[in-house]
């Protein structure tokens, strides 16, 4: 019978601790140069990673779900509670955080593990990860906005009148007010149906299914002993590093950048760069997260990490102002209110684009990256 979730993570203690982590110059793979090394000549090869791939991969799985299961009964033991509002928030940044590691690694490392039971678990956590965290989600996006409603409004005013074309004007208290009521409600609904799933057989099949990870990983091909023979877990588990870091250079490589690519963030078709974008970050995502599989890091990967997370959210924070100036019926004000801060984002949206392309190509700076034709 598998264990049930609501077993103290104790009693599933994971079988090797994480993999201490050693501090590398660069991503892995061959395709690391990317990051502004300027070539792989004469670059050092990160030192061999001691154990074998299953254990090295078990043990890092082991930590993980052992994490998730702590967040999950911290956040149970928290929900609903007015007074332990931030003790419930931190758990589901707990419960985030290690479901996107357990799913990526999932992912990245599928070869080397049962494919059928990697998928689905993989889509479940996703699946839990995005259910508890969309209230959050919203309720972050609201601080935002309303953040930069004050900031917009408080803005001084030129002597010669030039600022006041990027001031909310009188329609910010109502545009305010507007998103207010709008991310509220869903916030709400997000609440209700997170609460409703916590109670449904998925989610119990999902919490079991993590109790047994943290004592048990069902590997395949070459993660198995008798498989891997005498090769070294780097040898075994790089190759799959290396994929995910070319697919990821792939990805950056099809990106708008350059001098014209603000154009792309003030027009009807920005939501579909803002995908491409997204799934750059998720990407990033698997590399950072086999990296840390490995015992590697990598500061500039984490530094670029930094600032697809800040477009995400400038992103989503221009879309929700966008919504709310669609509202029927809305003044002129408020509607112009709401544009001046649709505008300030998608501002913001650029911004982190020009930081991460300065990161990913440091030499050169952001003219020097690819320009998608």
């Amino acid at each position: 019978m598998a264990p049930r979730h609501d077993l103290t993570a104790d009693g599933a203690k994971p079988s090797a601790a994480a993999a201490p982590r050693t501090r590398v110059p660069h991503a892995a793979g061959a395709g690391s140069a990317r990051l502004g090394t300027g070539g792989t000549g004469g670059e050092k090869a990160p030192p061999p990673v001691a154990g074998t791939a299953g254990e090295l991969l078990s043990g890092y799985l082991h930590h993980q779900a052992a994490e998730l299961l702590r967040a999950l009964r911290m956040h149970e033991e928290t929900a609903g509670s007015p007074e332990a509002v931030t003790e419930t928030a931190h758990a589901v940044r707990l419960l985030r955080r290690a479901a996107r590691r357990i799913s990526a690694t999932l992912h990245t490392f599928r070869q080397l593990l049962d494919p059928a039971w990697a998928d689905e678990l993989s889509a479940e956590l996703n699946w839990l990860s995005e259910l508890l965290t969309r209230e959050y989600d919203y309720a972050n996006r609201l601080s935002r906005l309303l953040s930069a409603l004050h900031r917009l409004s408080s803005a001084p005013e030129e002597p010669d009148g030039a600022g006041a074309a990027g001031r909310p004007g009188a329609g910010a208290a109502r545009a305010g007010a507007l998103l207010e009521r709008q991310l509220t409600l869903l916030r709400t609904r997000a609440h209700s149906a997170a609460l409703q799933a916590l109670g449904s057989g998925r989610f119990h099949a999902v919490a079991d299914a993590v109790a047994v990870l943290a004592s048990e990983v069902p590997l395949a091909g070459d993660a198995l002993p008798d498989t891997a023979g005498h090769r070294p877990a780097h040898a075994v588990l790089r190759p799959s590093a290396e994929h995910a870091h070319r697919r990821l250079v792939e990805a950056v490589d099809s990106l708008p950048f350059g001098p014209g690519a603000l154009a792309h963030t003030l027009t009807a078709a920005e939501d579909h760069y803002d995908g491409s974008w997204h799934q750059v970050g998720l990407l990033l995502r698997f590399v950072r997260y086999a990296q840390e599989v490995l015992g590697e890091e990598s500061p500039p990967l984490s530094t670029a990490a930094r600032h697809l997370r800040r477009h995400r959210e400038a992103a989503e924070a221009a879309g929700a102002a966008a919504t709310a100036g669609r509202t029927p019926r809305i003044s002129p004000a408020t509607a112009y209110a709401l544009g001046v801060l649709h505008a300030d984002q998608r501002h913001e949206v650029e911004a982190a684009r020009l930081a991460f392309c300065r990161v990913w190509h440091p030499a050169g700076g952001a003219d020097h990256a690819p320009v998608h034709a």
